[in-house]
């Protein structure tokens, strides 16, 4: 894992290790709910630019890196959003997966039926944001390995996220806190909008969604967006 430190509450330093190749996080202690607003959106970021398509494994048998005790799987509610994670029983941390963090933070919503309807006309069969694991879309709207439902990024409310978190932060700090990203957000909804309606030319999802997933696909996009709009 890659150890990455972001500001904390009460001025303390977080450091969070990421596992690109499974596409994982692991935070010691409640460091997840320790997350100033700016590192929030830091993280958010972090994850995009290293989002890959995750490798199906047996999160089950994964045992903590501190005491080495076997994590268990723990299911939980933010708001009106479900959510797990793999925690240590010993209290060390917790490993969760980007998609699930993303979900922790209201940044992914599933799709809607006529969206699961216009994307089986294009597409076959994609891999599940969470596992990586195939779906064909034309037995199922849902992971049958990790059952997560097929899933997108809600660009629409990780706007309304962005600016909470921004004017969160600039009360908090006068540090500058990535003033590209909710204009990249805004033209990403729009092309995402655009997307499902099937407008010709357009060009949505290409061989990201087949290897990256729906989120996958849209966090690399945005990440593209990103650069376009800081360069």
């Amino acid at each position: 894992m890659q150890a990455h430190g972001f500001d904390g509450h009460t001025g303390r330093e977080i450091e969070i290790d990421l596992c690109v190749p499974c596409q994982t996080i692991w935070f010691d202690g409640r460091e997840s709910l320790q997350l100033t607003p700016g590192a929030t959106l830091a993280t958010f970021r972090l994850i995009g630019e290293n989002v890959g398509r995750p490798s199906p494994q047996h999160r089950d048998i994964v045992r903590c890196p501190r005491c080495s005790a076997q994590l268990r799987r723990t299911r939980d509610l933010q708001r009106s959003t479900r959510f797990e994670y793999f925690r240590c029983p010993n209290n060390h941390g917790r490993l969760t997966t980007f998609f699930e963090f993303l979900k922790e933070k209201d940044f992914i919503k599933p799709l809607t039926t006529q969206q699961v309807t216009e994307l089986r006309s294009s597409v076959q069969a994609i891999n599940c944001s969470n596992c990586g694991a195939p779906i064909d879309l034309a037995r199922r709207a849902d992971c049958e390995h990790c059952r997560s439902p097929l899933s997108m990024l809600d660009l629409q409310q990780a706007e309304k996220l962005v600016a909470q978190l921004r004017d969160a932060e600039a009360g908090r700090t006068s540090k500058a806190v990535d003033l590209a990203l909710p204009l990249a957000l805004a033209r990403a909804r729009r092309e995402t909008e655009a997307a499902f309606r099937g407008i010709p030319g357009h060009r949505p999802w290409d061989t990201d969604v087949s290897s990256l997933g729906l989120v996958g696909a849209g966090l690399a996009a945005l990440m593209t967006l990103l650069k376009t709009e800081v360069d």
